[in-house]
């Protein structure tokens, strides 16, 4: 599983970060987030799963 997040949709709601801590990092400047990698370890797939679908822009793409 792969995971990348558009950054022309993303608007720093930050609720990424707040259910996959180990998995997204905020921009200190707009708060806008970013994968730490864009390889998924299996015991992320579910947080990450749940932060696409909390995601109020659908900015979190996962493939």
């Amino acid at each position: 599983m792969r995971v990348s997040v558009d950054g022309t949709r993303c608007q720093g709601h930050t609720l990424c970060s707040m259910i996959a801590p180990d998995m997204f990092v905020l921009d200190d400047v707009d708060g806008h987030a970013s994968p730490v990698t864009e390889e998924v370890p299996a015991d992320q797939e579910e947080l990450v799963k749940e932060a696409a679908h909390s995601c109020p822009e659908q900015a979190i793409v996962i493939e």
